[in-house]
């Protein structure tokens, strides 16, 4: 497995089968997109297939705050200690930083208290109309 914390040589044909059980993913244009516009990445790549199989991403004002919005590993790829090494490398990436935040599903929460994580409460809106994404921002 290839760790990289940069988008060189990655194209959207890399970026298949991510966001399952999303009515509305995004397509991997949109993910390329995403991935691009995200103040850090870390990207896990298969180096047998060259594809890309997991990725994390934060939101940061490089100051105080980082919000990490995505972690995801393809499914034939979980449990395989490859969504710890992403968080593992963001937590570095971000060590500088005062408060990281994310949410989480309540079935997540275990998996986050792992990393010295503490559950909180937050309020999220969500606009699913716009799930899908939009490439005009």
């Amino acid at each position: 497995m290839i760790y990289k914390n940069t988008l060189d040589g990655i194209s959207s044909d890399m970026l298949k089968g991510f966001f399952v059980d999303w009515p509305k993913p995004p397509n991997p244009q949109t993910h390329l997109l995403l991935l691009k516009k995200s103040s850090k990445v870390i990207i896990a790549i298969d180096d047998q297939t060259n594809q890309v199989v997991g990725f994390i991403t934060a939101i940061s004002d490089g100051v105080l705050s980082a919000y990490i919005p995505f972690l995801e590993v393809l499914p034939e790829y979980k449990n395989k200690g490859i969504g710890k090494e992403l968080v593992d490398r963001m937590l570095k990436e971000l060590d500088g930083i005062y408060m990281i935040d994310l949410c989480c599903d309540d079935d997540l929460i275990p998996y986050y208290d792992k990393f010295g994580m503490t559950q909180t409460n937050g309020m999220v809106f969500r606009n699913y109309k716009m799930q899908s994404g939009s490439l005009k921002i």
